[in-house]
């Protein structure tokens, strides 16, 4: 009895303090909720009963989560206002950029070009032969190398010889015998004619009968045709063993000419045949350029005409020269003919076999407007050539930096059209059009950047001095592709600096 009372009463005191602990929180909540209360009308909402507290707490937890939700929404709200904010200002300035971008112009001239033909030559050696062997034997001995410098008869390869020295012997010997021979049939016939001689006289006085007279005259016939087939013997004699000398002679190549020897296909111990090429051997002191003509070009190309060479091995980049012939004969299935250019090559930098571009100048064109070659464009939408014309004038700073040398710095935007041309002439570094007025400023610079039927940019004048430094960079680095790939389609080098 005494345990259940004491359950009951421990029971009662845990609800109790359970319930005190509920209304507590319930109070501080509502503290907190209406800070502006008096303490003493807080006091008024007692909780009497665990139910009333859980409403009151929970409904202070709800308020509450809807103040840190709408806190939180605020806060999104002012992070995406402050996004869309930096979007449009980025946006903005993208917009202002691309619309806005920055060219190079020059001006165009009015004036003629020099009419120009580009070819491809091939540099060859004067007097460029090549060396052959013309018997057949084994190499002992070679005493020159690629890059040498030999004079007229000297020895370039000596080849074995012994056979033919033997050979040379047994002529000679043969030649000896036929002129032994061709003495004593020499001397049979003084005889016979001496008898012939003789026994006419004695017929004369009619010592010797005509029988007697008849054999000894059959025997100088026969004598004589002896002497003469000596003799012939002795000229055939004679020619072997002159053949058998030239033989010998043979097996010492020399060099026909002076010059430089070249593509060495020589070496100790190897045999030759007659008609193995051993050297090329040519002069490099003076050189000459070989081009083609098609029957065509024949109507305006002619010799004396001025020509341009360009070659990296060149010292300055550049030689000046004429063209000095033209062969008067065309091929029967290409209908072409060469042109010749001789040239001075006193350092030896042009090597016989090297691709070198050429430039002949053959006239002018009409006066036509002018316009550095990069001023052309091609339009992506409808495919024409045309140039950018800036549709206002430039004046003012930038104009009169560039024509005080200095850099010109950019302008205001300015307006530029596109304006589809005609060319009427080509040259080197510009080209003759028609359908734009002289003076005009077109763009060199930046095409793609307009890229449009009209557009607006800011422009960098510059001069022609400039554009035309650009080309030609451009032009050196073409032709030094062109050129490494000829290296490499050899396999060699040989004729870098």
């Amino acid at each position: 009895m005494n345990r259940k009372l004491h359950l009951a009463r421990l029971s009662n005191a845990r609800w109790a303090w359970r319930r005190e602990h509920i209304a507590r929180k319930a109070r501080t909540a509502w503290q907190r909720e209406h800070k502006s209360y008096p303490r003493k009308h807080v006091r008024e909402f007692f909780v009497n009963d665990e139910r009333d507290a859980m409403m009151i707490l929970n409904k202070t937890t709800a308020i509450k989560r809807q103040g840190i939700v709408g806190g939180l929404m605020v806060i999104a709200l002012s992070l995406l206002m402050l996004g869309c904010s930096a979007e449009s200002e980025t946006a903005g300035r993208d917009q202002a950029n691309r619309l806005i971008p920055a060219v190079e112009a020059v001006q165009a001239r009015f004036g003629s070009l020099p009419l120009t033909e580009r070819f491809s030559g091939v540099v060859k050696a004067k007097n460029q032969i090549e060396i052959y062997s013309e018997v057949n034997a084994v190499i002992v001995e070679v005493s020159v190398k690629n890059g040498d410098v030999v004079k007229r008869g000297q020895t370039l390869v000596r080849l074995r010889d012994k056979e033919l020295q033997e050979q040379l012997k047994q002529a000679q010997a043969g030649y000896q015998i036929t002129v032994a021979q061709a003495k004593q049939a020499e001397a049979q016939l003084r005889e016979v004619q001496s008898e012939l001689q003789r026994t006419k006289t004695l017929a004369e006085k009619g010592l010797a009968s005509a029988t007697e007279l008849e054999t000894v005259q059959t025997r100088a016939v026969s004598a004589e045709a002896n002497f003469e087939l000596a003799e012939a013997r002795v000229e055939q004699a004679q020619a072997t063993r002159d053949e058998r000398e030239e033989a010998l002679s043979q097996t010492v190549i020399r060099a026909p000419i002076d010059g430089s020897v070249g593509n060495r296909n020589a070496e100790v111990g190897m045999l030759v045949n007659s008609g193995t090429r051993l050297f090329t051997l040519g002069q490099l002191d003076n050189v000459r350029v070989e081009v083609v003509l098609t029957d065509r070009m024949l109507s305006y190309i002619e010799e004396g005409q001025r020509a341009e060479i360009f070659s990296e091995n060149a010292s300055t980049g550049l030689l000046a020269a004429n063209i000095s012939r033209i062969s008067p004969f065309l091929h029967p299935i290409t209908h072409s003919t060469d042109a010749e250019i001789d040239l001075a090559n006193p350092e030896g930098r042009l090597k016989s076999g090297m691709f070198v571009t050429v430039d002949v100048y053959y006239g002018e064109s009409e006066q036509a407007t002018l316009i550095p070659l990069s001023a052309l464009y091609e339009n992506p939408t409808t495919g024409g050539t045309g140039v950018y014309v800036c549709q206002d004038s430039l004046r003012g700073e930038a104009v009169n930096a560039m024509t005080d040398g200095q850099t010109a710095a950019l302008t205001n935007p300015v307006a530029f059209k596109f304006v589809p041309v005609e060319v009427i002439a080509q040259g080197r570094m510009s080209a003759g059009i028609t359908g734009v007025a002289p003076d005009s400023w077109v763009v060199t610079i930046g095409h793609s950047l307009l890229d449009t039927e009209s557009a607006t940019a800011r422009v960098r004048p510059v001069h022609w001095q400039r554009v035309e430094q650009l080309q030609t960079l451009q032009r050196d680095d073409l032709l030094q592709e062109v050129l490494q790939k000829q290296r490499e389609a050899r396999g060699d080098s040989t004729f870098s600096e």
